[in-house]
Order: C-alpha cells, then structure tokens, then sequence
C-alpha cells in the first residue's frame, strides 16, 4: 500500500513578505514557497526581485513582485490586492522591510532619522493596519499571521546603534500591542528578534568594517538569513489555536546584546 505524500505545511496560504531582495526577506520568500505557500515579494529593487521570483517559480511557487516602497501606503494596497489575485487574500504577512544606523543619538547621521522611522516604524504600522484589518474578514478557523521583524537590539539597548534600536524597541511594542488586539479574533501576530545576521544589512547601516568583525570574532559562527527564514516557517506552519508569539533568535556565542 503506498502511503500518500505529506501536505506541505503551507500548502493554500497565501504570503506577502517586504524587504525580499536580500538577507532575511530573500531567505524567508524561499522557505515559505517550499513549504507550499505562494508569495508576493516586494522590495525597491526590482532586478533581484524578478531574479528571486524565478527561484521561487523553479521551487513550483506561484511567485509575483509588487516592487516599490514598503512604507507607502499606496505599495501596500497594492501587495495586498496583487496575493489576492495571484492565489487568495494574504493570510500570511511578513513585515521585514527596514533598515540600521549605526550611531547614537550623538554619534549618527541626523539626515537619516526620519527615513528610519518611517521605514522601521510608521511603514510597519501601515502594513499592519492594512492586513490586519483584511485578515479580520478571513476564516476565522484557519491560520492568519502578520510577522514582524523585531530585533534584540529592540530589547536590550545597544551602545553601538542605540538609533536605530529606538525604532525597533518601538516596533517590538507595536508587535506585542497589536498581538493584544488581534489576538482574540484569531489572528496571530508574532515578534522576531534576530541577532547580529550574516547579510548586507550592516554595510548599508554604516557599521565600521572593525565592528564587524569584532562580531565574527566574538560571536562567530553568526545566524544565517536561512535561520530566521526556517523559524518563521515552523511558527506559522502551527494549527491555528497555537501562538509561538515572541521568538529571540542569537548566535550561540552572542551574550549581548
């Protein structure tokens, strides 16, 4: 008697994942189309979009891309309405578009300040609004997540980018208070806080090539994109009731922050 094949644990969601060009966006796009869900990806760049969205086809995903800006509220209609008509109203939303500084609040660049918080907190809150509101008609048996990009620099204060931290500790309240409203309508809304990430991330946040290598030195081997991606999955492949809500995710050897 042949025994039928696993269901992919995704299988019928439908995901929109921001900031997909690279790093954890790219990593997470990836592991969610194996695992059956099909993506809608967005980013600004639209060439390693269109690359990542032939992997994702290869994978047998159905796979489009909504380029542009994350936290335009325009952008965020239209991923919303581009996963309905490619599968199904999103039901799975990962919301990593963002991005560092390097610095204190006496050391950083003050021309990127507002770019920061509109991007890590204002754009997240506008993402979560507009698929929450959306996943509040959805089956109310069936899973529905928003994800949200945190950091453990938004947990404990970082000397290095206290900056850029303020904005996360922001988003890591954002996430929790919107778990408390969401929560009891079903729909899951869950908190990751990665640790130092082997991605371009810290070249664009402007972190001195000495800082980055002391966090090889100290912490290494540092996670991998392809470790937040497997996380991710595994949370939201849990039966609707289940709720892995605040997940840190380090380098074994990383003690702070």
């Amino acid at each position: 008697m042949t025994t039928p094949a696993a269901q992919p644990p995704l299988q019928g969601r439908s995901a929109v994942v921001t900031g997909a060009s690279a790093g954890i966006g790219r990593a997470v796009a990836i592991d969610l189309a194996r695992a059956g869900a099909s993506v809608v990806v967005n980013a600004r760049r639209q060439r390693q979009l269109d690359a990542l969205v032939d992997d994702l086809r290869s994978l047998g995903a159905q796979a489009t891309v909504v380029p542009g800006d994350a936290a335009d509220e325009s952008v965020i209609t239209r991923m919303l309405e581009t996963a309905h008509d490619l599968h199904a109203p999103a039901d799975l939303v990962v919301a990593n578009a963002g991005r560092g500084l390097g610095g204190s609040a006496l050391t950083s660049d003050r021309e990127q300040w507002d770019e920061m918080i509109r991007i890590n907190l204002t754009g997240l809150a506008s993402l979560l609004r507009a698929a929450g509101a959306r996943m509040l008609k959805l089956n109310a048996d069936a899973p529905r997540d928003l994800v949200v990009l945190g950091s453990t620099v938004g947990r404990h204060v970082s000397p290095f980018s206290s900056m850029y931290g303020a904005t996360k500790f922001a988003a890591n309240s954002l996430a929790e208070a919107t778990r408390r409203e969401l929560g009891p309508h079903g729909v899951r809304v869950s908190l990751i806080e990665p640790g130092v990430v082997v991605s371009e991330f810290q070249s664009v946040a402007g972190y001195s090539d000495d800082l980055v290598d002391s966090f090889h030195r100290k912490f290494g081997p540092l996670i991998e994109p392809e470790d937040v991606a497997r996380t991710i999955t595994f949370i939201t492949s849990q039966p609707a009731h289940v709720h892995i809500n605040d997940v840190v995710i380090r380098a074994t050897k990383q003690d702070y922050p």
